[in-house]
């Protein structure tokens, strides 16, 4: 079994904010030359977290105004500045696991790989992909 790990960065643009870096995990499998097997997908990083959804604006604005209704910034929080950014990113994952096949990562029609930034303000951000397979 081959085992293959990259990383790459970019820059988020605050509170709440959603990239799309399934061609950056893509492109990582690519280069892997690993055909079949998994790609672990981990953000390092202890207010922002990755999902698997659909990429339509109306959906992501749907669900940045859900995680504002379910924990509101400036709720009185114990945590100072960015309680709320942490309790959000506690409720979604910080790494996913994608099936590879083909060389390609095995996403269904509408999945995209969407970064979720919930700090309060712009980041630079890593994620680390480790491919495994054949």
């Amino acid at each position: 079994m081959k085992v293959v790990t990259s990383t790459f960065s970019f820059k988020t643009g605050g509170e709440i904010n959603f990239i799309d870096i399934t061609d950056n995990v893509q492109e990582i499998v690519e280069k892997s030359g690993i055909r079949d097997g998994i790609a672990v997908v981990f953000a390092p990083h202890a207010t922002g977290a990755i999902i698997i959804n659909e990429n339509d604006p109306s959906l992501l604005e749907d669900l940045s105004e859900a995680l504002e209704r379910i924990i509101p910034r400036g709720a009185g929080y114990k945590h100072p500045i960015n309680a709320h950014s942490h309790l959000r990113s506690i409720l979604m994952e910080p790494s996913k696991v994608f099936p590879v096949i083909g060389g390609s990562l095995a996403l269904g029609t509408w999945q995209s790989i969407i970064w979720v930034e919930v700090d309060t303000h712009p980041r630079t951000r890593k994620v680390i992909v480790t491919v495994l397979g054949d």
